[in-house]
């Protein structure tokens, strides 16, 4: 939303929640709430206009903002009934950033600003209650100098600590009012010794450093990252909310608290949340003390929690989705300070995207579009394997659902480093800030030994799809020492543990992991999304039980069978050996018959799973020397037989020197582009031959059983049109003759993958032989952009990516400008030629949701991908639909 007439500052009554843009999410939901009648303490908001402005312009921009500031301060003092700065009763206000977009804990909030050594004592006076001032205006020193004066919070957290120590004392709200005061002091010395100046005394220059530091808030590198981990533009700025203080810690009779409509990690139709007692909110995200579960606010606050419950009802019901709430209860009345639509974990995602729909809150595309291809990848994420033997080292809250294994680590930018270097870790922290979150990103698990399912690491957690054990008190952490002690174990820096979030356990050791299975409500899900997607989703699968796995995930085919992987293990390398290096073409053939007969068990099997569905088989494509030893490990094992000689190890030093030569006449500078694929099918047609005759052998038997098998016959690494033609004409002979040997018809198609820039860029004339295209995008990659994918990965792509030369590794996102561009001339200048032509992807991009939504608007017929991705696939076909017919902005 554009604000045209220059205004930067909305009262609550003028803004909704469809001004997220200008508002924010946060701003726009608290006017929301206030045009519903809900609680919601009096206050406005500082457009996401003023903080793009502020970029450009700080000073400017504070000058030019500032009366309408002041103007709705002195609103605000007139519906409150209170002062700022003075007065009998002080107006004390909350300072917090609201995004369009949420990213729960990144940006920064200040509570209580306008407090000073007057207004304290004011506050102290009006309240009845000397503790609780001083301690809202130590907290307000603490928070403030942080986030504005960018004093580490770590010199204020000590000074705490010790005076809770110096009075054997647990929690911050037993500390009383004298040590408060001596600690105020001793703060304020911290101040002047950091900054060389007192504290701010005055309420308007404090409102103002706090507006500015939420405006720079936006550009901290926590909330960059946070930014590009879940790709939010870095260009909508963030609003400022400023809200009348209502306080939580007042007495017995006051809290604080944060629920979910639904359940978060399981998506139950139940509230969830924590709450404490006479505290701030901080206290309960924070993890500083341990909260207690909202079930208990029935016996501690009958009246507040059925309260509670209807508005919760209310706000699901307006906003058609679960609701994050934050709330306090100041001497018995219940105020409203936020609600978002919730994180949520993929299982949570997914029961409640079904729940709603079935209940009739949402539609089949709304159910559909609720659930990310992300959250469904992270729906295969591994859980502990109920058979394992367990020695369980402690427990602790299940905050976010999966185990991981990984070494333990207790900071997070050495998360992050090894992250970088493939290890996988388990960052372990007595409880994780905003400042954390690259190390929660890089870390395959997540354990806190203080907080709750509402603290940070529980909220970024669920969020990344990471497992997470929080509030695990077992835990001893020595930060200094690189270890936590637990009873009398002690678990060091680099140790191995796995974590279970699904039920909160830690465990010492490598646990085995298995994968999840799928449960009704995510395949009712995928069969939602299925009704609305164009594309097809197919699977890569070698074997029988690949194709048996594609076909219980959903799979309408298989896009691609390698049948190197058929040759490449067990009691058939030793065939295929003895094929390569045969001296003659009857040694040839004689290898060749046996191999035949493997081949065709295994189309058998393929094509029996798949019946109805079409199986593309794509004949032998990798260079022949990949089948044989290394050429070190052969002429080691020469040195040791020549070194002991015998009858026995002579006549095998013979036949090594037979596979050695062999290795040597194979060679190549570049194997990548070198002697394979339709290559070597043009030089010894006769292992062609014995492939598609295994092929049809096998279809021919199934067709003679009564069964509909598709078999389609792929011809690797065309690059020429006489290369498709005479590989074509060679399946069409063979096919025929195979089809009057058993006296039955198979129908089949014949056709190429494009995997070289040449072929797509001849696709006219390809597609006067092919009857279908399917596109190999890691090899187009490749051979696009000049890339060894192995060479570039490991030497320099990450960091191209992180310099901003690419934006993004492109074997794992399909590049469309350029490898995107040749696929679409293949395919407007194939379908020119045959307009039936049958086109699909097969490469790894095809279980990318980037890479699927591009292979919709070039309309596809297919993605094919790992049996494993099928699912994430399918939802992301959904996505691409759906995005195309949604109207456009």
């Amino acid at each position: 939303m554009v604000n045209a007439q220059g205004k930067y500052v909305y009262d609550f009554h003028e803004g909704n929640a469809e001004m997220k843009a200008l508002l924010g999410g946060k701003g726009a939901n608290l006017a929301q709430m206030w045009q519903l009648g809900l609680p919601v303490p009096p206050g406005f908001i500082i457009t996401t206009e003023a903080c793009k402005k502020y970029w450009s312009d700080e000073q400017g921009l504070m000058d030019l903002i500032w009366p309408e500031v002041q103007e709705a301060l002195a609103r605000l003092e007139k519906v409150t009934q209170k002062t700022f700065g003075g007065g009998e009763m002080p107006l004390l206000v909350s300072v917090r950033s609201g995004a369009p977009v949420s990213m729960p804990g990144m940006m920064d909030t200040i509570l209580n600003l306008g407090l000073n050594d007057d207004t304290v004592e004011r506050l102290a006076v009006a309240s009845g209650n000397r503790r609780f001032a001083l301690d809202s205006y130590r907290r307000f020193i603490q928070m403030f100098s942080d986030v504005v004066l960018g004093i580490e919070i770590g010199e204020f957290e000590f000074l705490l600590n010790q005076t809770k120590r110096k009075r054997n004392l647990t929690h911050d709200h037993q500390i009383p009012a004298d040590a408060l005061e001596e600690l105020i002091k001793n703060y304020k010395k911290v101040v002047k010794k950091s900054t060389g100046r007192e504290f701010p005394s005055d309420p308007w220059e404090q409102l103002r450093k706090a507006v500015e530091a939420v405006f720079k808030s936006w550009n901290t590198q926590r909330a960059i990252t946070y930014r590009r981990i879940n790709k939010i533009p870095d260009t909508l700025g963030t609003a400022v909310s400023i809200v009348t203080m209502v306080f939580g810690n007042l007495g017995d009779d006051c809290g604080t608290g944060v629920c979910f409509t639904r359940n978060p990690s399981t998506g139950e139709k139940k509230l969830y949340g924590e709450f404490l007692i006479n505290a701030q909110g901080e206290d309960v995200v924070a993890g500083i003390r341990t909260p207690e579960p909202i079930e208990e606010l029935d016996s501690k606050m009958p009246k507040i929690a059925a309260e509670l419950r209807a508005i919760a009802n209310q706000l699901e019901l307006y906003y058609k989705d679960m609701q994050d709430i934050e709330f306090t209860v100041e001497r018995g009345k219940l105020y409203m300070l936020q609600t978002r639509n919730g994180k949520r974990t993929a299982k949570a995602a997914v029961r409640i995207a079904v729940s709603m729909l079935e209940e009739g809150l949402i539609s089949s595309a709304t159910a559909v579009t609720r659930v990310t291809p992300e959250q469904v990848e992270q729906l295969l994420h591994r859980q502990v394997d109920p058979d394992a033997v367990l020695d369980v080292l402690a427990k602790g809250l299940p905050a976010s659902p999966g185990a991981a294994v990984g070494s333990v680590v207790f900071d997070a930018d050495e998360a992050e480093q090894l992250g970088k270097d493939g290890k996988a870790v388990i960052l372990v922290r007595p409880e994780t800030t905003p400042d954390d979150i690259h190390g929660l990103f890089a870390a395959q698990g997540i354990l806190t030994s203080h907080g709750g399912m509402t603290s940070h690491a529980a909220v970024v957690a669920r969020g990344l799809g990471k497992p997470c054990v929080s509030g695990c008190e077992a835990l001893e952490i020595d930060l200094a020492g690189n270890c936590f002690r637990v009873g009398g174990k002690i678990v060091r820096r680099g140790d191995i543990i796995t974590v279970d979030g699904s039920h909160g356990r830690v465990m010492i050791g490598e646990i085995p992991l298995v994968q999840p299975s799928f449960d009704e409500d995510f395949r009712k899900l995928l069969a939602e999304a299925d009704k609305h997607a164009v594309l097809q989703v197919w699977a890569n699968g070698d074997t029988p039980e690949d194709a048996r796995r594609a076909r219980s995930f959903g799979a309408k085919g298989i896009g691609l069978c390698r049948t190197e992987h058929m040759f490449m293990a067990g009691e058939r390398l030793p065939v295929m050996q003895e094929m390569i290096i045969a001296a003659s073409r009857e040694e040839r053939m004689r290898a060749l018959d046996k191999l035949r007969v493997m081949q065709t068990e295994d189309f058998l099997g393929i094509l029996d799973a798949m019946e109805g569905y079409p199986v593309t088989i794509r004949l032998l494509d990798p260079p022949l020397h990949e089948f044989l030893p290394k050429e070190n490990e052969l002429r080691d094992r020469l040195r040791e037989l020549t070194a002991a000689p015998s009858p026995e190890n002579d006549a095998e030093a013979e036949k090594i020197q037979k596979t050695l030569a062999k290795v040597l006449s194979l060679k190549e500078v570049n194997p990548m582009l070198g002697f394979r694929g339709c290559r070597l099918g043009i030089i010894f047609p006769e292992i062609y031959e014995m492939q598609i005759r295994a092929i049809f052998d096998a279809a021919c038997e199934l067709v003679r059983q009564g069964k509909n098998v598709l078999p389609d016959v792929m011809l690797p690494l065309i690059g020429t049109q006489e290369e498709m033609r005479r590989l074509k004409q060679m399946v069409d002979d063979l096919a025929a003759e195979i089809m009057e040997k058993h006296k039955t018809s198979v129908h089949y198609l014949v056709g190429t993958m494009i995997e070289v820039p040449r072929a797509a860029l001849i696709a006219d004339k390809l597609a006067e032989y092919a009857s279908f295209f399917s596109f190999g995008t890691n090899d187009l990659t490749q051979t696009t952009f000049g890339y060894s994918r192995d060479d570039a990965e490991g030497k320099f792509l990450a960091e191209y990516v992180r310099l901003h030369v690419l934006p993004e590794n492109p074997f794992h996102v399909l590049d469309r400008t350029g490898v995107g561009r040749l696929m679409r001339i293949a395919v407007d200048d194939g379908r020119r030629v045959r307009s039936d032509i049958q086109i699909g992807i097969c490469g790894e991009h095809g279980g990318n949701p980037e890479s699927i939504a591009y292979c919709h608007e070039l309309g596809l017929l297919y993605v094919s991908c790992s049996p494993f991705r099928i699912p994430v696939a399918r939802l992301a076909a959904a996505h691409a639909a759906l995005a195309d017919s949604a109207p456009k902005k």
